[in-house]
């Protein structure tokens, strides 16, 4: 790890090169993880990995090399590799990048709190192990586990026009789940299943109800062991926001990364239903739909002042009364499409080339409370917390299941119901959009988990998004 920005821009500045353009990235990652299951504390993991990407432009071709060795000689190798590349390539790249927009500013953006230490292992230990505790005893109750990963990232972004980039990042994720057991079933319930997580310190534990929540997780397992299957049919469908994280993510996000429109993972994660001529006219979904790429929420997990290629991040509309107004794609897509994007050219690490990924995708809040948007539903059902998710290639058809369902009839709630599961298309889906939660409804949530790329790579994502009805909506339950 350098010691400082001005370090690594002092080797920066001594390497030597007849690209173009080159640029330097630099990643460290600290990562620490907790976890007591069934009362008894399981030993603790611990990671720290430190790289850089070198990138080197030449005629119009861009290649990179990446390295760990973070020497004065392995920085300068590593450019050499680049360059190396860049003209092999040269007559047979298929993109001309000449014009690829240079990032030359300065920012240093560290993340609030960043800078004050969170408590070592004996503390949250202490913290995990009190919460596994509260787990009542009741012989049907035949695991349980409270969990807590902490990861810090710093990055620097430096290049031959003069940009200096830093930013600093800490994510916080809180975990707590029960299963209970008859002998011929058995059912988990959680603390927000896989996509739980903010940008932060210890009042991320807090703002997130870790403590404390055992009883009524514990208790909501035993429910639904206790509870009928999910009926079939189409019904109106309640989606509490740690399920709309998925919905959004699977449906919207993917769909609309643009070098996925552009066919680039079709080999690997996929293609898209969507297509370059459908911004700016295609009905995505009800006029209710309104849809934000948003970089600037702080506690979000993919905040950040500018991405991993150094383009400035602002909020934009991706959808807008339901319409469908601009991709998820970085500089580079832009270049190749013609289309307007977002600064969202993303990596997983020193060790990965960025990519069009999503970053804080979010649904924009409506005008009905919790109880409002009950009270407008006469058969129907709530969902939450996702367990189990199915699209197709084209992110088009699928089929997702929750941990948590209850019925609601005439405007009320009414029993649990497990094994709660829907389907639909996409665009139709969303179209069907019937009601948005107020600000009041809104959860932040998202995933450490992201996965695309070849090689992958996996990023965190964050979500935004009040609770939301659809109408007529196909729902079935564990036996069908």
């Amino acid at each position: 790890m350098f010691e400082s920005a001005s370090e690594l821009s002092h080797r920066f500045a001594a390497l030597r090169s007849r690209a173009d353009f080159w640029s330097l990235r630099h990643v460290r990652e600290l990562g620490e993880h907790y976890r007591v299951r069934r009362n008894v504390a399981l030993p603790p993991a611990f990671g720290d990995d430190s790289g850089a990407m070198l990138t080197a432009r030449i005629a119009g071709v861009e290649a990179y090399a990446a390295t760990s060795d973070l020497t004065q000689a392995g920085l300068q190798a590593a450019l050499e590799r680049a360059e190396h590349l860049a003209r092999a390539l040269a007559g047979h790249a298929l993109l001309e990048v000449r014009e690829l927009p240079v990032p030359t500013g300065a920012a240093d953006d560290v993340a609030p709190g960043y800078e004050r230490p969170l408590d070592g292992p004996a503390h949250w230990f202490e913290v995990l192990g009190a919460e596994s505790t509260r787990v009542p005893r009741d012989a049907r109750l035949v695991d349980w586990s409270a969990g807590l990963g902490v990861h810090c990232v710093e990055q620097i972004y430096l290049n031959s026009a003069g940009a200096c980039l830093r930013r600093a990042q800490r994510f916080v994720y809180p975990a707590l789940s029960v299963t209970a057991s008859d002998g011929h079933d058995s059912q988990t319930r959680s603390l927000g299943g896989f996509n739980f997580g903010q940008q932060g310190g210890a009042e991320v534990v807090d703002r997130l109800g870790l403590v404390g929540a055992a009883p009524r997780i514990a208790d909501e397992a035993l429910q639904l062991l206790l509870a009928p299957n999910t009926p079939s049919g189409p019904l109106d469908l309640l989606l509490m926001p740690d399920q709309m994280v998925l919905q959004i993510h699977e449906s919207i996000g993917h769909p609309l990364e643009l070098d996925r429109i552009l066919g680039d993972e079709r080999n690997y994660a996929g293609t898209s239903f969507v297509r370059l001529e459908d911004f700016g006219r295609y009905q995505y979904g009800s006029p209710l739909l309104d849809v934000t790429f948003d970089p600037g929420r702080p506690e979000e997990l993919a905040s950040y002042r500018h991405d991993d290629d150094g383009t400035p991040a602002q909020r934009e509309y991706l959808i807008r009364r339901g319409i469908l107004q601009r991709p998820l794609g970085g500089a580079l897509s832009q270049l190749r499409s013609g289309l307007p994007g977002v600064a969202n050219s993303r990596a997983c690490s020193w060790n990965r080339a960025p990519i069009d990924r999503m970053a804080n995708l979010n649904v924009e809040p409506g005008d009905r409370s919790l109880a409002q948007l009950i009270g407008g539903i006469e058969r129907g059902i709530l969902m939450s917390t996702n367990r189990s998710w199915s699209i197709d290639d084209a992110r088009n058809k699928f089929q997702f299941g929750c941990e948590w369902g209850q019925l609601i009839e005439n405007g009320e709630l009414k029993g649990v119901v497990k094994n709660p599961n829907y389907r639909g298309i996409s665009a139709h889906f969303w179209r069907n959009l019937a009601a948005v939660g107020d600000a009041s409804t809104v959860e932040v949530l998202g995933t450490p988990y992201c996965g695309k790329g070849e090689p992958n790579q996996a990023v965190r994502v964050g979500h935004a998004s009040p609770a939301c009805v659809f109408k007529n909506i196909d729902v079935f339950g564990g036996a069908a």
